[in-house]
């Protein structure tokens, strides 16, 4: 599983025109997912996520998890994270997860999200389909994980 994860001040995500999810402070996820992930990637990559500490204390510090100052999570599908430009001009993306896999997978994740963040809000983009993802990152901060 790969993730690519912004702390942002406000984001969205829309199809066709239509907000289907949006968030205030928080992360914005971006999660790509291989046909090799289990359950125990997906269960680490959520505890990670909810439990770093990239907000600001009041001296400043990268103190703060995402419960300490009420933040939320929206989570994108994002299988390009495992395109391979290596050779040629047009990245490959066979180490992607085929759909038939990878919704299961991003289904359960989103879901130890929601089970595991005592009560903050995971919103969602819309799986497979063309999104316009707006975001003010805040910082900037990004960091990109994998499992």
């Amino acid at each position: 599983m790969r993730v690519v994860l912004q702390r942002v001040s406000r984001a969205a995500v829309r199809v066709d025109g239509e907000t289907v999810g949006s968030i205030g402070v928080g992360y914005v996820v971006l999660a790509g997912f291989a046909p090799t992930d289990t359950e125990a990637v997906l269960d680490w990559m959520a505890e990670k996520i909810l439990g770093l500490r990239l907000f600001a204390d009041p001296q400043g510090k990268m103190n703060l998890d995402l419960e300490e100052v009420n933040g939320a999570v929206l989570v994108v599908s994002q299988f390009t994270l495992y395109g391979d430009a290596q050779k040629g001009r047009r990245p490959s993306f066979i180490a992607a997860a085929p759909p038939a896999q990878a919704v299961p997978l991003y289904e359960r994740f989103v879901a130890l999200l929601k089970e595991r963040s005592g009560g903050l809000r995971v919103e969602t983009g819309r799986f497979g389909a063309m999104m316009e993802v707006e975001l003010v990152n805040d910082g900037p901060v990004t960091l990109v994980l994998e499992k």
